[in-house]
């Protein structure tokens, strides 16, 4: 875990400010011991993602969460379709030949 000034220091340029109303927003899920705030490695990638979309995409705060939400669904369909891969990987053959011929052509 990552403590909030930590995160600060290896993100130049961030704003504690800035990162705290990301956090009241749930923007970004941190977990709260005492009076300090912890981020997991994959909080730290999604404040690069949100000062990338903010800062290099010109995404208003209006928008981030729309977006953050899109992409949280993507994220998630893409587990439940590995899921899916793998539960299928381990059918025998015979199975998996139907489900193939079952599925329509692709486009």
């Amino acid at each position: 875990m990552i403590e909030f000034d930590e995160v600060l220091g290896r993100l130049h340029g961030l704003d504690r400010n800035e990162l705290g109303r990301w956090v009241e927003n749930h923007w970004v899920l941190a977990e709260q011991h005492g009076d300090t705030l912890l981020f997991r490695e994959v909080d730290v990638a999604r404040i690069e993602l949100i000062r990338e979309m903010r800062d290099d995409f010109a995404v208003d705060d209006e928008a981030v969460p729309l977006v953050l939400g899109l992409l949280d669904q993507i994220y998630e369909l893409r587990r439940q379709l590995r899921r899916l891969c793998d539960a299928l990987a381990a059918q025998p053959d015979d199975i998996r030949e139907a489900i193939k011929q079952a599925l329509p052509p692709v486009r």
